[in-house]
């Protein structure tokens, strides 16, 4: 066949979305469903990340800003004591643990400060564990997608050879549609891996930004903490 003939067969062709997806190979077919998934997973995951970052993030200052100008840690408990993201957590476990040491009559205040200071650690890594939750799903996705994609279209080419080698017809009208329905794949693992990659990359590293913050918190207030123990004052 003549290459404007073979040409004109290919373009007769319906190579749109829906068909590729509809004439595709089972295997083929069922990349496409789990790529497609995956890149809904993915952003549901990404908005949803963002979501309690800008949360967390505005919690962090709100409750900055009360603990700057009122050192009262009974107001500042009662205050956020509803709270349950950001900052107040670990001040409110630092002060749970204070006050049942004083109510055990644990009253030795080497005591006290090393068991705050280790409940105080503790809520920070819950705190931290909480923000980087689903992010592994960003990673698997943006480093396992090309992979999965390459497979369809590895299986997609093997069966248009298939096809070619059955109708002993190398013309493009044969040829083009199992190359398409492979080739598809692989953008859909793109389409998958490149958000995922670069919403990870950004997600993390907020994550480690608000962690710091929350770290930097943690030792101003021991440090509080341990001074107002050295005075002898209770909560």
């Amino acid at each position: 066949m003549e290459p404007l003939a073979q040409a004109a067969d290919a373009a007769h062709y319906d190579l749109s979305v829906l068909t590729l997806f509809l004439q595709a190979d089972w295997v083929v077919k069922a990349v496409m469903i789990g790529l497609a998934f995956a890149s809904v997973w993915c952003w549901a995951v990404i908005f949803n990340r963002a979501a309690v970052f800008a949360q967390t993030q505005r919690a962090i200052r709100r409750f900055e800003k009360s603990f700057a100008s009122n050192p009262s840690f009974g107001v500042l408990e009662e205050q956020f004591a509803t709270h349950r993201h950001g900052l107040a957590p670990i001040f409110a476990a630092g002060i749970a643990e204070w006050r049942q040491s004083m109510n055990e009559k644990a009253w030795a205040t080497d005591g006290i400060r090393s068991r705050v200071s280790l409940v105080v650690e503790l809520a920070l890594t819950e705190e931290s564990a909480a923000l980087q939750r689903r992010l592994s799903v960003l990673a698997t996705v943006g480093s396992a997608a090309p992979f999965i994609g390459l497979f369809g279209t590895v299986w997609g080419i093997m069966n248009a050879f298939t096809a070619i080698a059955a109708s002993e017809d190398t013309s493009l009208a044969v040829v083009a549609p199992g190359i398409a329905e492979a080739l598809f794949a692989t953008a859909l693992g793109l389409l998958a891996a490149i958000p995922a990659v670069i919403a990870y990359n950004k997600l993390s590293s907020d994550a480690a930004r608000l962690t710091a913050q929350m770290e930097s918190f943690a030792d101003r207030y021991m440090a509080l903490v341990s001074r107002k123990l050295d005075a002898g004052e209770v909560v």
